[in-house]
């Protein structure tokens, strides 16, 4: 299967739809241990003969599967020419050929492929949602793996009896566990908080001003960067505030107006104070008003004013040329070479609020899936559980020894010279991309800061993170799961409402559309079925509290 056979699935709706129904019954909806399991092949069964159940290799003879991969910006073009792959197809008599699909259009890329019946044997490093994983789960396209990950999944298992959080927001209420997920380590705080807000603090010391504690004296150090030549090239070119997502510099000063109170997992859900009931938070007047805050940051020329179109390469090319005076991103110094930046502190909002959103320790729950056509599951379980366990996610990582790392006399693990002061200048993602394919993160897998040595253990984040720890939200939530049914529904109105939402936020920000239009807006949304979206949330948050 190549990719141009991906991309060549632009068929009418009624081809699609046969072609859907034509595999989709194949696979066995029921113990999910991949045995005697129809697949693509007109039903032949699935031969595991050479498979072995402990140690490596994982198969006694080679075999080929194809994994649909997402691919970040950071990551090598041709995921097959790295070491990492290489070396574990050698170890696992696995050949894996993975398919790259750029992040800025997998969904659109993963739907058409489904809806085409031409899918591969699993998805890596795909993002599915658990309405992904609940629709195709159901119709039989991605297998069920709960007796796969108890009999040959070790180190997922492990996990999860240690932490039982992580099987109940991995099981769907059918009962089923249809993905591996991404795990973040829970004592790893840095990475539980994702990107920060950073700085530049030779900026910050030549223009006299102290670091910011509240909303107010961030705004003004922005317009004093807005005013004065500080990257001292003769030029007024320096952009006070750099981030290439309006949503992600929504979600970092959320906090300081006490929205996202129970972290970021369900997508603008938190709990209202005021009513101890479920908020949708884009229609708060909280929101309005932080909303009123970026309108004036961006008519004021403090935010980066290609902040709707920007593209992430675009953004890290940008901030290398040390016009930033603030950036939101995992960090400065990896992805742009900024070496003077350090993270802004919790920033007490208008309402006296000083809340920092966390992530859930249990983050992509559809990062990988098993397809009914892949004719080893169990192998391919084992496959994917080596990289939870401590070898397999300090190669995933690190790479190997003398090679991409080096092991200190007190034992550490650091990269070597080539990754951390890289001649020809790369910054260290980049001179990782021939070891390893982690930058870019969405991958299955545990994230550990033992050996997770990227942006968010570098003692800057690190010292970032703790600035930020006190004001953790106490209680953080994992993504709720849905029925088929509410999914089904779910999906219907979150399309509708998603759009609008983001059409108005935009319009709202730039000054396209009046404040005045703001009941029209919450008024809107009603109409279109907010109040059902809501509903549908509170039944999945009442299961997930009495489950």
């Amino acid at each position: 299967m190549k990719v141009n056979k991906w991309g060549a699935v632009m068929m009418t709706t009624a081809m699609s739809v046969s072609l859907l129904a034509a595999c989709s019954g194949g696979g066995d909806n029921g113990s999910g241990n991949g045995k005697d399991n129809g697949g693509a092949d007109g039903g032949a069964p699935k031969e595991e003969s050479s498979f072995n159940a402990t140690g490596f290799p994982i198969m006694k003879e080679p075999v080929n599967l194809t994994f649909f991969t997402g691919k970040s910006a950071t990551t090598a073009n041709n995921w097959n020419e790295t070491m990492l792959w290489q070396e574990y197809a050698k170890m696992t008599n696995m050949n894996i050929d993975f398919q790259l699909v750029s992040f800025d259009n997998l969904a659109e890329r993963r739907n058409l492929v489904l809806a085409g019946g031409d899918y591969p044997d699993a998805f890596h490093t795909a993002r599915f949602t658990t309405q992904d994983l609940a629709k195709y789960g159901s119709q039989g396209i991605f297998i069920p793996l709960n007796d796969l990950i108890d009999n040959h999944a070790p180190n997922l298992k492990k996990l999860m009896e240690e932490n039982p959080d992580l099987r109940k927001g991995m099981t769907l209420p059918d009962g089923n566990i249809y993905g591996l997920p991404t795990i973040y380590d829970p004592d790893f705080t840095s990475v539980l908080m994702g990107a920060k807000i950073w700085y530049n603090q030779e900026w910050l010391e030549a223009l006299g001003m102290k670091e910011p504690e509240t909303i107010d004296e961030f705004y003004e150090y922005l317009v004093a960067v807005k005013n004065t030549d500080l990257n001292k090239n003769g030029k007024q070119d320096e952009v006070p505030f750099g981030s290439s997502s309006i949503a992600d510099v929504i979600i970092k000063l959320s906090g300081s107006w006490g929205l996202l109170n129970r972290g970021v997992a369900n997508s603008n859900i938190d709990m209202n104070p005021e009513t101890d009931k479920l908020r949708y938070i884009p229609a708060d007047d909280r929101y309005k008003d932080l909303l009123q805050f970026l309108n004036k940051l961006y008519t004021e020329g403090l935010l980066e004013p290609e902040i709707f179109t920007m593209k992430s390469n675009e953004f890290f090319a940008k901030g290398a040329e040390n016009v930033y005076g603030v950036v939101l991103t995992t960090s400065p110094e990896t992805l742009m070479n900024l070496k003077s930046f350090v993270g802004v502190p919790a920033l007490e909002g208008p309402f006296g609020d000083r809340l920092v959103p966390s992530r859930s320790s249990l983050t992509k729950a559809g990062a990988f899936v098993i397809t009914d056509k892949n004719k080893y599951p169990e192998a391919t379980v084992r496959w994917m559980d080596h990289f939870y366990g401590e070898e397999g996610n300090k190669m995933f990582f690190m790479g190997f020894k003398d090679k991409s790392y080096v092991e200190t006399a007190d034992g550490n693990l650091e990269y070597t010279e080539e990754i951390k002061n890289n001649p020809q200048g790369l910054t260290l993602e980049q001179a990782l991309v021939k070891y390893v394919t982690w930058p870019g993160g969405s991958y299955p897998g545990i994230v550990r800061q033992k050996y997770f040595k990227g942006a968010e253990s570098l003692p800057a984040s690190i010292e970032a993170t703790d600035k930020l720890k006190p004001y953790l939200t106490e209680e953080v939530w994992p993504v709720f799961t849905f029925t088929e049914e509410e999914a089904e529904r779910y999906q219907s109105l979150h399309s509708d409402i998603n759009a609008y939402m983001e059409e108005m936020r935009a319009k709202f920000v730039s000054g396209a559309a009046p404040f005045s239009e703001w009941d029209t807006y919450v008024d809107t949304l009603k109409k279109m079925g907010l109040d059902e979206y809501l509903e549908i949330y509170n039944t999945a948050y009442e299961r997930y509290k009495s489950s």
